[in-house]
């Protein structure tokens, strides 16, 4: 069976996209289901993905900025059918891009402190989520403003209100799979947050329909 083929993009402000990035390609490299290219900092990579190289990516990225090229490039990507996984951040990126943010289905709005926190799974049907019912995080939780028509298919409790943790939804004939999870290389590491990782990444990057 052919590998999914992943260009996995890190970088921006703020975050240790370095360190988050190397444990990200980790797990990714550990499924053994994905073949693998990681590209820093350099957005034009975004204007090139219509070579057919990849089947999804992956962002690991804060803040920033895209030309116009760049954003068609990502979004008509995924709309011709491929996939897109952004990480954490992700939801905090691009913010002067209209179009980005409908493609990832939510913005980044506040977070509390560092801390653990439950996990709670909605849709334990799903192949991202099967078999995963609660689990414990130690993490930054991400507040976000999101479209209330992405599946929601796990959320963690703040001011004690659901806020989703991990989304899909559509973008044209591809897919797109939010992860809140993974502020720094420690929570990163989490076993379930390299689970969710991967089974999202093999469910984004999937033929569109």
């Amino acid at each position: 069976m052919a590998k999914t083929r992943v260009l996995l993009f890190t970088g921006g402000e703020i975050h240790d996209h370095k360190g988050c990035g190397v444990e990200i390609k980790k797990h990714l490299d550990a499924a053994g289901d994905f073949d693998v290219t990681h590209v820093e900092d350099d957005l034009d990579v975004f204007t090139k993905l219509g070579e057919g190289a990849f089947d999804a990516v992956v962002l690991y990225y804060t803040i920033g900025s895209l030309t116009a090229a760049q954003r068609d490039g990502l979004c008509g990507f995924v709309a011709s059918g491929k996939g897109f996984v952004p990480i954490h951040s992700g939801a905090d990126s691009f913010k002067d891009s209209e179009e980005y943010r409908a493609l990832v289905g939510g913005q980044f709005v506040t977070h509390p402190h560092y801390r653990s926190y439950m996990v709670s799974v909605l849709d334990r049907e799903h192949e991202i989520t099967d078999g995963l019912d609660e689990f414990t995080v130690t993490d930054e939780q991400y507040i976000t403003d999101y479209d209330p028509r992405v599946d929601v298919l796990a959320t963690a409790l703040w001011q004690g209100i659901a806020r989703p943790v991990a989304w899909t939804k559509q973008w044209g004939k591809g897919r797109v799979f939010y992860l809140a999870l993974g502020h720094d290389p420690a929570a990163c590491q989490d076993e379930n947050f390299g689970l969710l990782l991967k089974r999202g990444t093999l469910w984004a990057g999937k033929p569109g329909v």
